[in-house]
């Protein structure tokens, strides 16, 4: 599996770091496993990844930076796959939301339950343990504000970047 996503900064990276001291009983991600997905790119009727990288690049033509901010810890209790609890950064963002939207209409949902209506930008803090902790770390914080100039297409299947695209596009 292929996703569009967004690199997170430093700033968020060390904030996440520092919620997930809290979560000793969780699967923590460590500095450099933090991303934001923004639409996962599965080969449809058999298209190869270059096609649908191609095909990604012609519909990000233009696009221009755009803004992102945490504010908040959330806690998906039950989410669709994996491990549960997940506590993330919950990020506010119309133009991510927007972007999303525009690859949902170009390539449809991939297992309809985190894509399209049901799309929940986030960044993933911590998995399993138990809910009252994560329920205890969840809330307001401090905003973190940070500009998406990059986009990187990642594998999944390797745990690996494959390339990048500077914006604007």
């Amino acid at each position: 599996m292929y996703s569009l996503n967004v690199s997170v900064p430093t700033r968020v990276a060390s904030a996440a770091s520092e919620v997930a001291r809290e979560l000793p009983q969780a699967r923590i991600r460590n500095r450099g496993e933090h991303t934001l997905g923004v639409k996962r790119l599965a080969s449809d009727q058999g298209a190869q990844y270059s096609r649908i990288e191609a095909r990604t690049r012609e519909l990000l033509a233009g696009q221009p930076p755009f803004g992102a901010q945490i504010s908040e810890i959330g806690v998906f209790e039950n989410p669709p796959v994996g491990t549960a609890p997940v506590v993330h950064f919950v990020v506010e963002s119309p133009e991510l939301r927007a972007l999303h939207d525009r690859l949902v209409e170009q390539f449809g949902i991939v297992d309809g339950e985190i894509e399209g209506d049901n799309y929940s930008p986030h960044v993933t803090i911590a998995r399993g343990g138990s809910v009252e902790m994560a329920e205890r770390v969840a809330g307001d914080i401090e905003p973190v504000n940070w500009s998406v100039t990059e986009l990187i297409f990642w594998d999944a299947t390797h745990d690996q970047s494959v390339s990048t695209v500077s914006l604007p596009a």
